[in-house]
């Protein structure tokens, strides 16, 4: 016999399932949208390297548990724009750090921007206690600490 609730609960964890892939998939479609060389990868990795003040590909890749080629091919692409350069370590010079460079900086801020602006529009009619309920709710979605596995 199944636990009171067990039916809704699979249903509900279903359909988070089913609208988390759509907002995952309306996400990359948009990243193109808000700017034309920034796709949604390039723009999460931007943003990584803004919030650290830098670091190395492989940290990138640790921290985001990627493939090291899957990586160097975004950080090669992201150069060649220009939106980021290699600096020395100055505690160890064998290390190249990535930082973001002025343009790199400004077209994420112009993303970072254009997007808080359409989350804005898409939540406009939302109720306050909605909104904080549903931040709160993806705060401890985002906080659980399990395994990463491809099926994330």
């Amino acid at each position: 016999m199944e636990a009171p609730g067990a039916a809704e609960a699979a249903e509900a964890v279903e359909t988070i399932q089913r609208e988390m892939t759509v907002f995952a998939r309306r996400a990359r479609a948009s990243a193109g949208r808000l700017h034309p060389e920034l796709s949604l990868v390039s723009y999460t990795l931007l943003g990584h390297l803004e919030e650290s003040g830098g670091c190395r590909a492989t940290d990138l890749a640790a921290h985001y548990a990627l493939d090291k080629s899957t990586v160097s091919r975004q950080v090669a692409a992201l150069e060649r724009a220009a939106l980021i350069e290699r600096r020395q370590d100055p505690e160890d010079h064998r290390v190249q750090v990535l930082h973001l460079t002025g343009t790199g900086r400004d077209i994420l801020a112009q993303v970072t921007e254009r997007r808080r602006t359409a989350f804005r529009e898409r939540l406009a009619q939302w109720p306050p206690g909605d909104l904080a309920r549903f931040a709160e709710y993806l705060v401890r979605y985002n906080a659980w600490p399990g395994p990463a596995s491809e099926n994330d």
